[in-house]
C-alpha cells in the first residue's frame, strides 16, 4: 500500500456532488468528517508549532537529501501540526497570523530543512489568491480543507515557453465540467499534495487558478526533479490530460496582479525568509565544525581552529550580515502587515515590492556567501559525503534561482532614482 493510499484509508470521508447528493458531474470533493490536524489559535502558537516540527525534521535532513528520500512522514508531521492553516482568517476558524509570523515560521522550517519549507510556500500563495479573489463558498470549502491538514501543491510554470510568465495550459469549456489540459514543471509539492492549484488560461483569455484533486482522473505527477539542490521538493512534472474541473473551484488569478494587491510581495517575502533560514543554519553548522572538528592552519600558531584570528573575523562578518538581514526581513514583514491593514493602492503595493526586493537581495547574497564560507572556514574535511554539508550551498543556490536578483537591483534603483514602480507579478 502506498503512502497516499495509507493516508486515504485511515480517513473517514464522505463524497458529495454539486447538488449535495449522488453522482457528481465533476470530480468529487472528499471531505474529512474528523479533523486530522491541530488548529493553531494565534501567532505565538504558530511559532511554537514550527519549532516543534523543526526539531522533528532537522535530524534526518542530511540523510534525506543524500539519499533523495522523499519526506512523506515529515510532511504528515507538518500537516498534523496545524501549520498549513495558519493563514486562514480567524473568522473562518484559522489563526490569521501576520505576514511577519508566517515569515518566521518559514525561516524556522528552512533552517531545519529547506526542502520542507519550500513545499508549503506556494500552498500559502494559493491561500492568499483565494483570500483575494475567491467567493464565499470557495473560501469556506478550501479553508476547511486546509484546516483539516490538506496540502495544496503548485502547478504554474512551464518549460519551453518564451518566459516564466507565459503559460500554454488551457481550461476549455466554461460551463459544467470544464477540462484542464497542459504540462507543468517546477510543480513543487504536487507529488505530496491533496489539492493542486493549477494556473491556466480559460476560454475568455483570463488567467485562472483551478483547485484540482491531486488524484483526479487525468492528473499525472512525475517524480522527475533532477536539480542538484532542493532534491526532495518533488519540483518536477505534472500533466493535466483533459482533467474535469469543478467550475466552482476556479477563480481569477490575474485579478491578484492586474489590480494592486500584496500577493506578489508576500510571495517574494516568503522566498527571502527561506533563504535567511538556510543562511542561519549554514552559519551555525560552520561554527560547530570549526569548534569541534576543523584543524588550525599550520602557520597560525594556535591550537584550535576557533582561535585562528582570520576565522574569528570571518565568523564575525557572517554574524553581522545575518543580524542585518534578519533585522531587514523583520522590518519588511512589519511593513507588509501595516500595508495589509490599509486601503491597497498602486503606490503602496509598489513600495511593498521594493521593500521586499531589498530583503531578497540581502538574503540571497547572504545565503550564497554563508554556504560558501562553510567550506572555506571548515576546510577539506567538511566536503566529505558522509556529512553532506554541501546540501546547504546546493539548496541555497537552487532556491535563489526562482527569480534573478540582478533585476531587483534594477527595480530598486529605478524606483528611487526615476520614481518608476515595478511591474506587478509574482516575481517582484
Amino acid at each position: 500500500m502506498t503512502t497516499a493510499q495509507t493516508r486515504e484509508a485511515s480517513t473517514t470521508t464522505v463524497v458529495i456532488g454539486e447538488d449535495g447528493h449522488g453522482t457528481p458531474a465533476v470530480p468529487p470533493r472528499v471531505i474529512d468528517l474528523e479533523p486530522r490536524a491541530k488548529v493553531i489559535a494565534n501567532d505565538a502558537s504558530a511559532i511554537a508549532a514550527a519549532e516543534q516540527v523543526a526539531a522533528v525534521v532537522a535530524p534526518g535532513a542530511a540523510d534525506r537529501d543524500r539519499d533523495r528520500r522523499l519526506p512523506y512522514e515529515e510532511l504528515r508531521e507538518l500537516a498534523a501540526s496545524g501549520l498549513l492553516g495558519i493563514t486562514v482568517p480567524k473568522a473562518a476558524g484559522g489563526a490569521g497570523v501576520s505576514t511577519t509570523t508566517l515569515g518566521r515560521v518559514m525561516q524556522i522550517l528552512a533552517a531545519a530543512d529547506s526542502n520542507i519549507a519550500q513545499i508549503p510556500k506556494n500552498h500559502f500563495l494559493a491561500l492568499d489568491i483565494l483570500s483575494l479573489n475567491g467567493s464565499a463558498d470557495q473560501k469556506r470549502f478550501m479553508f476547511d480543507e486546509v484546516l483539516n491538514g490538506r496540502l495544496i501543491g503548485h502547478a504554474a510554470s512551464e518549460r519551453g515557453t518564451k518566459n516564466v510568465l507565459e503559460i500554454k495550459t488551457r481550461l476549455a469549456g466554461n460551463g459544467t465540467g470544464p477540462k484542464l489540459t497542459g504540462k507543468k514543471f517546477y510543480t513543487t509539492g504536487s507529488l505530496y499534495a491533496d489539492w493542486i492549484a493549477a494556473s491556466a488560461i480559460d476560454d475568455s483569455g483570463r488567467y485562472v487558478t483551478c483547485f484540482v484533486p491531486r488524484h483526479a482522473e487525468g492528473v499525472t505527477v512525475i517524480d522527475d526533479w533532477s536539480g542538484f539542490g532542493q532534491r526532495t521538493t518533488a519540483s518536477g512534472t505534472t500533466i493535466f490530460d483533459g482533467v474535469v474541473v469543478d467550475p466552482t473551484l476556479v477563480l481569477s488569478l490575474e485579478d491578484a496582479y492586474v489590480k494592486p494587491t500584496l500577493a506578489g510581495p508576500v510571495s517574494q517575502y516568503l522566498h527571502a525568509c527561506i533563504d535567511l533560514g538556510i543562511a542561519g543554519a549554514a552559519i551555525d553548522e560552520t561554527m560547530s565544525f570549526v569548534n569541534t572538528r576543523a584543524r588550525p592552519w599550520a602557520d597560525s600558531g594556535v591550537d584550535r581552529a576557533c582561535e585562528d584570528p582570520y576565522i574569528i573575523s570571518a565568523i564575525g562578518d557572517l554574524r553581522i550580515r545575518l543580524f542585518a538581514a534578519d533585522a531587514v526581513v523583520e522590518k519588511v514583514g512589519l511593513k507588509l502587515d501595516h500595508a495589509a491593514a490599509l486601503p491597497t493602492t498602486e503606490d503602496a503595493v509598489a513600495a511593498a515590492s521594493i521593500d521586499v526586493a531589498i530583503a531578497k537581495v540581502l538574503t540571497t547574497e547572504l545565503a550564497i556567501l554563508a554556504t560558501n564560507k562553510l567550506f572555506e572556514l571548515s576546510g577539506a574535511g567538511a566536503t566529505l559525503a558522509s556529512d553532506n554539508l554541501d546540501r546547504y550551498w546546493r539548496n541555497a543556490r537552487t532556491h535563489t534561482l526562482h527569480d534573478p536578483v540582478r533585476w531587483k537591483y534594477n527595480a530598486v534603483g529605478d524606483f528611487f532614482l526615476n520614481c518608476v514602480n515595478p511591474r506587478r507579478h509574482n516575481y517582484i
